[in-house]
């Protein structure tokens, strides 16, 4: 016996129930269980008049999920192709530009027991050459010395 399809209502609160969504991802899924006289923009609509679907809270999700591995451009850009705007998306960018550089030094304290001596001794101990840190545009002789300090 065949199982009931479930109505498109419940199939929505059954994906946000698992985890946040962003309208467009929402959109995109429901796209293929969508029937002629089904309208996807009306349930999107109330779902979020409901409260159940909300921008501010998947762009604070999608935050807190990538911010241990992924840097601050990585972050917006995702959430700009969720189709997240306006308020919610300049909220999460002060966020993820507040704690930038404590995340930093984090990732270098669990990388490194100590801080390396100088420049040239951390290049030494990750096996580059000097060669790799020469920026495309600039001539071969500028070299870029830009580094973190861990406390």
């Amino acid at each position: 016996m065949p199982r009931p399809q479930i109505s498109l209502k419940a199939r929505a609160l059954k994906y946000l129930s698992s985890r946040e969504h962003s309208r467009l991802e929402l959109a995109r899924k429901l796209t293929p269980y969508a029937q002629d006289g089904d309208d996807i923009e009306a349930l999107l609509n109330w779902l979020q008049e409901s409260k159940f679907l909300s921008q501010e809270r998947f762009s604070e999700s999608l935050v807190n999920r990538r911010v241990g591995r992924y840097g601050n451009n990585r972050i917006l850009s995702e959430l700009k192709s969720h189709g997240i705007t306006g308020e919610a998306l300049g909220d999460a960018k002060i966020g993820l530009t507040q704690g930038e550089n404590e995340r930093a030094r984090e990732v270098l304290r669990r990388k490194f027991d100590e801080a390396p001596a100088d420049g040239m001794g951390f290049c030494s101990s990750a096996d580059f050459r000097i060669g790799q840190f020469r920026p495309r545009s600039k001539p071969p002789g500028v070299m870029v010395s830009t580094m973190i300090l861990i406390e």
